[in-house]
């Protein structure tokens, strides 16, 4: 038997890393010397540069950033292999970076995401792979690019910081100091969001409000991003509005791609394509992936959906193993998940359930192992 495991971290609990290490020896428990593959996993969002590395044995890059607010501060992006790199904006530009009572998406920055990039360069990457979620920002990138060398100006000249409320001011963008190392970089954008720039479903009106903008800074900002969608338009000859995801991370959506050529791809299919997932599919007899809690959201782009379209390509059963099964959660059957279990016990409060996070989870996959191991004896007699 060759088993794969590759699930998704339970939020707040259980790391993808330590999922596997469960299975594994929830595995042996029941059928002694036993071929287990742990795969950690995410689909782009918070952890993904974690999974990544544990996936791939990279190495953690510890770097010297400006936060949200321009404040120093230490983030990190995972190093793969001689050029590739793995990295989340959100590690030096993310909402939980910035306490609650200062959040304003007005005076927010993705100045040092922009300075991760820079790193990466600096150390000879030309292939670097961001995820673009958990931003504290609505800068339309604007303050990523000033730290790869482009500048923004108002109509009297002046050079602007970045931040959200400099949108409106922009009149004149000048791409001269773009850091040229740009054009041999192959730049890979986690997003599985498709909002434009602008308009009801931009990166204002969906997400402001969530970064602390009020009904007013909201008005403001999406007339900022407006006028600077008009600038890219008339500097640029690119309507940002057109592209799927440009709205994406306060704007850095359409920053990435347009400024940087930057190709926007889903977060899991990017996950599962770094760690060469598709050759550990083969030769394996049964996978098994899982989340925090399935349900209709699990079949839109999430690790579950991701791991059990490929699974089923390859013609190989999957188990989705979660902590609780919500509304929606059997539209997974269609992407391969040929069965959903939960590890949580009917009617436990949820306090209790991630309290007993770990010990559910093992008693539960020692549960599933023995069921499959009864399965297969009765086919054989």
């Amino acid at each position: 038997m060759r088993f794969i495991f590759a699930s998704d971290s339970f939020k707040g609990t259980l790391s993808s890393a330590k999922i596997c290490s469960l299975l594994e020896k929830a595995a042996k428990e029941v059928f002694g010397e036993v071929d287990c593959v742990g795969l950690p996993v995410a689909d782009g969002g918070e952890g993904t540069v974690d999974a990544v590395l544990a996936a791939e044995h990279g190495e953690r890059i510890m770097v010297q950033v400006h936060g949200p607010l321009m404040e120093e501060r230490e983030a990190y992006y995972g190093w793969l292999d001689q050029e590739r790199v793995i990295m989340e904006m959100s590690a030096a530009s993310g909402l939980t970076l910035v306490p609650g009572e200062l959040r304003n998406p007005r005076h927010t920055t993705s100045y040092g995401t922009g300075e991760l990039i820079r790193d990466a360069l600096n150390r000879g990457s030309r292939d670097i792979t961001i995820a673009i979620g958990g931003s504290a920002t609505n800068d339309g990138g604007m303050g990523c690019l000033a730290a790869l060398g482009i500048r923004f100006f108002d109509g009297s000249g002046n050079q602007l910081a970045g931040t959200g409320e400099d949108l409106e001011k922009v009149c004149d963008i000048d791409l001269d100091g773009l850091d040229t190392r740009i054009n041999d970089t192959k730049l890979t954008v986690m997003c599985d969001v498709t909002n434009p720039l602008c308009g009801d479903m931009g990166a204002t009106k969906v997400y402001g409000p969530q970064k602390g903008g009020s009904p007013e800074v909201i008005e403001d900002l999406e007339r900022g991003m407006q006028n600077y969608r008009d600038v890219i338009l008339k500097k640029l000859g690119v309507d940002a509005d057109t592209i799927p995801g440009s709205g994406a991370a306060g704007g850095l959506g359409a920053a990435l791609s347009v400024f940087l050529g930057g190709e926007m791809r889903s977060g899991i299919d990017t996950v599962l394509d770094l760690i060469g997932f598709d050759g550990y599919l083969k030769g394996a007899d049964l996978v098994i992936t899982g989340e925090g809690r399935a349900d209709a959201q699990s079949c839109c782009g999430k690790v579950m959906q991701g791991v059990g379209l490929r699974a089923k390509a390859a013609g190989i059963p999957v188990i989705g193993l979660c902590g609780s099964l919500g509304e929606g959660a059997e539209k997974l059957l269609d992407f391969g998940i040929t069965r959903l279990l939960a590890t949580s016990e009917p009617g436990m409060p949820l306090e209790e359930a991630m309290r007993r996070a770990e010990e559910l989870y093992y008693r539960r996959a020692v549960r599933m192992f023995r069921e499959l191991d009864s399965e297969g004896a009765a086919r054989t007699n």
